[in-house]
């Protein structure tokens, strides 16, 4: 246990670059602090596209959970028990995210940031991967629009998952309602509390929860209902679902094995969750719609997947950049193929 309190301690010295008495003290000093809660910066190296990954959440903003508001994301957060919110806000002269923590134990700080940082993308090596596409000379042009362009994690490997399934054959407007559905019906209500946004009323429900339903509702087809189920079963049983394998082969075929998850949904799970840089669901209709903007010419998904080897290891980010060109058309990345 002694050894366990140093790590901790060591882990928020480190992020913080404060002992945790001192962040305590701030934290409980007056009500003024307590309202505005634990706030720190989270560095990226530039440049960084803000406004193309506040514009992907947003559209995607789970009712009840997460709000995109003024410039700002925030979303509700369950861990070790406890709730509370968080809030990221842009710091471009900085060079960093701002990040406010509403959470009563100091301990769960660390986890809160490092899923901050798997969200927002802050760790990429940005200028190596828009140099490695911009060889690609139809994609360049794309590449220089939008500098800085992240390929967006998730918050939970779980959550995550579910959208994706939710999702599929349906829109991303589609797929947002569903999960406001579910959340409404089986998320944890948070406490009334002052401190947090308006629209965000519940945590997201845990892989446990929906395990153990009977009935999940909804009224979606059969097969994703069961898809869901599994999907449930599957992450309650293993906690190291959505973490790295050694290949992402490896990681593909696992999240295959999960009845109702097909090709479609496994790669964009292994982009998004657990965050396979080379991941690439070449099937999704924004991917071919995105690329036949690219290339002025249409695509079909095996003429795609062998366009995309020479952008190998940054697939993801080069699936992002096709997104985004196909975003003036649609805005559907989710709801295509499973």
């Amino acid at each position: 246990m002694g050894e366990t309190i140093r790590n901790i301690k060591g882990e928020i010295r480190e992020l913080f670059h404060r002992a945790p008495s001192a962040l305590r003290r701030r934290s409980s000093a007056s009500r003024s602090s307590a309202e505005t809660g634990i706030v720190l910066r989270v560095c990226y190296r530039p440049p960084y596209d803000w406004e193309s990954m506040l514009s992907f959440l947003e559209a995607r903003a789970i009712p009840g959970v997460e709000a995109v508001k003024k410039g700002s994301y925030r979303r509700t957060v369950e861990t070790d028990g406890s709730v509370g919110s968080v809030t990221v806000t842009h710091l471009p002269q900085r060079q960093s995210l701002s990040v406010t923590i509403h959470f009563p134990m100091v301990q769960s700080l660390p986890a809160i940031v490092n899923r901050v940082r798997r969200l927002f993308g802050v760790g990429a090596d940005i200028e190596t991967i828009d140099e490695h596409l911009s060889h690609d000379r139809q994609l360049a042009p794309w590449v220089a629009l939008r500098p800085g362009l992240r390929a967006p994690g998730g918050w939970d490997g779980f959550e995550l998952a579910v959208r994706a399934i939710l999702g599929q054959q349906i829109s991303v407007a589609a797929a947002r309602r569903l999960a406001g559905q579910l959340v409404a019906l089986h998320g944890e209500p948070l406490p009334k509390d002052s401190r947090n946004h308006p629209g965000m009323t519940h945590t997201f429900p845990s892989a446990e929860r929906l395990a153990a339903l009977a009935s999940i509702g909804l009224g979606m087809p059969t097969p994703r209902l069961n898809a869901l189920r599994a999907l449930a079963r599957a992450a309650a049983d293993d906690p190291n679902l959505f973490r790295p394998f050694a290949t992402i082969e490896e990681a593909i075929a696992r999240l295959r094995a999960i009845p109702g998850i097909g090709e479609w949904t496994a790669q964009y799970i292994a982009l998004r969750a657990i965050r396979e840089m080379d991941a690439f669901p070449a099937s999704d209709i924004g991917l071919l719609r995105g690329v036949a903007k690219v290339d002025g010419a249409p695509a079909t998904p095996t003429s795609l997947l062998r366009r995309a080897e020479s952008w190998r290891p940054w697939r993801a980010y080069a699936a992002q950049h096709l997104w985004a060109a196909n975003a003036t058309q649609v805005r559907s990345v989710e709801g295509t193929h499973a």
